[in-house]
């Protein structure tokens, strides 16, 4: 399978298991009723289609291969955060949160289907 087709399938899993995530925290468990769903989701999405190709495209040549998983791992959950912060109006231990949660949950589901 080519790397690009790999990438786009990686996208579209991550965006199927982040954004509900990230939709059911900031209405459920935050409870933030000012925000509508639309936003919600929108930042969802822009937050993981920013970020995924620099995981895929953009970080591996300038990060050593042994640490490539961890590093970019982090600087995605990192990067996510501080849209969520910037984009959803979250304190920063809530945006903080909500990015490890749903990007966990995005690398579980990915290990256990690849």
């Amino acid at each position: 399978m080519l790397y690009e087709t790999r990438f786009l399938l990686s996208l579209l899993l991550t965006l199927v298991s982040e954004v509900p995530i990230v939709f059911l925290f900031s209405k459920y468990i935050f409870k933030l009723k000012k925000l509508s769903a639309l936003k919600v989701i929108m930042v969802a999405v822009i937050a993981s289609v920013l970020t995924l190709p620099y995981l895929w495209f953009v970080f591996p040549p300038y990060i050593n291969v042994s640490y490539y998983f961890y590093i970019g791992e982090i600087l995605i959950f990192l990067i996510e955060a501080v849209i969520y912060f910037s984009l959803l109006n979250l304190n920063l231990k809530r945006s903080l949160f909500l990015s490890l949660f749903a990007n966990l949950f995005s690398l579980f589901i990915g290990l256990i289907i690849y």
